[in-house]
C-alpha cells in the first residue's frame, strides 16, 4: 500500500517521451501507485507498449508532434475520452545531439547549423509550450494540477568541453558539445516560474527537475572524464529519478511550486 502523500490512485499522467529511457522508468513509476498514464510519443505502434504489459489497463499510448499544437490537441481529446481531464504533465520529451551526429553539429559554434537549432528547440522549448496551453491549460480549467518540466545540469551550468577531449584527440577533429540543448533546457526554467505563477490562482503547481547524467555504457573515456567531475563518483540509474517526479505529482509536494528540485550528484555543487 502505497504512502498516501505519495499515492496517485485515480489520477491521469501525462507523460511526453515515455517511451524513452527515462520515459519508461516514469510511465511504471506512476502507474505502480496507481495512475492511469498516458504516453504522448512519436509513434503509436502497441508493440512498444510491452514493457508495461502488467499495467495495460491503466498505460496508453498517444501518438502526437510536440511541434504542432494542433497534433498535441487530438492526442489531447483521445486522452480525454479514455481517462478523463489528466492531474499532471510530465514535460520529458527531449532531443540533444547524440554522440554520431554530424560533423557540422558538433563542430564550431560559429558553424552550427540553423536546422539544428530550430529542431532541438522545437521540441525542447516549442514542444513544452504547446503541451503546457492544451494539457496544463485543460488542468487549469479543472482547478488543479502538476507540472513537471524535466531539465538538465546543461541548462544551469555550461557544457565542460574538456569531457570530450578524448573525441578531438581520436579524430583530430574539432568536437564540442553543441549549444542548442543547453539553451532549451535553460529556458525551462523562466517558463516554470512564469506558469507556476500564472496558474496559482487555478491551483495548477509547476516545477522543474534537474537531472544530471544516466549511465548507459558510455564510452569508456567519456566516464574516466566525466566521472572526475562528479561528485559522487557516478552516473544515475535510470531509476534513481522516479522519486523526485512521483513527490512532484503527489500530494507530498503540495506546497512546492516555481521551484527547481536538482537531483545531479553533485555536479552543480562544485
Amino acid at each position: 500500500m502505497p504512502d498516501p502523500l505519495f499515492d496517485l490512485t485515480g489520477r491521469t499522467i501525462v507523460i511526453t517521451g515515455g517511451l524513452g529511457r527515462l520515459g519508461r522508468q516514469f510511465t511504471l513509476a506512476c502507474a505502480q501507485r496507481g495512475a492511469s498514464v498516458a504516453i504522448l510519443d512519436v509513434t503509436d505502434d502497441a508493440s512498444r507498449l510491452a514493457p508495461f504489459a502488467e499495467h495495460a489497463d491503466c498505460v496508453a499510448l498517444f501518438k502526437a508532434d510536440l511541434t504542432s499544437r494542433e497534433s498535441v490537441e487530438q492526442a489531447h481529446a483521445k486522452i480525454v475520452d479514455r481517462f478523463g481531464v489528466p492531474h499532471g504533465l510530465v514535460n520529458n520529451a527531449g532531443l540533444d545531439s547524440p554522440p554520431d551526429a554530424p560533423a557540422a553539429e558538433t563542430g564550431p559554434f560559429e558553424d552550427y547549423p540553423d536546422a539544428s537549432w530550430e529542431k532541438v528547440l522545437g521540441v525542447n522549448l516549442t514542444g513544452v509550450f504547446h503541451a503546457c496551453q492544451v494539457i496544463g491549460g485543460a488542468m487549469a480549467r479543472e482547478g488543479r494540477g502538476s507540472v513537471i518540466n524535466v531539465s538538465s545540469i546543461y541548462g544551469q551550468v555550461s557544457p565542460n568541453q574538456t569531457i570530450y577531449d578524448f573525441r578531438r584527440e581520436a579524430t583530430g577533429e574539432a568536437f564540442f558539445k553543441p549549444v542548442a540543448y543547453s539553451v532549451s533546457k535553460s529556458g525551462l526554467f523562466n517558463f516554470t516560474r512564469y506558469l507556476a505563477t500564472y496558474w496559482a490562482p487555478q491551483k495548477v503547481r509547476v516545477n522543474t527537475v534537474t537531472f544530471a547524467g544516466v549511465f548507459d555504457n558510455q564510452p569508456k573515456e567519456f566516464l574516466d572524464a566525466y566521472l572526475k567531475l562528479m561528485p559522487l563518483g557516478r552516473m544515475a540509474d535510470p531509476g534513481e529519478y522516479n522519486g523526485a517526479v512521483v513527490f512532484l505529482l503527489s500530494d507530498a509536494s503540495s506546497y512546492m511550486t516555481g521551484s527547481n528540485l536538482v537531483m545531479d550528484g553533485g555536479w552543480t555543487a562544485w
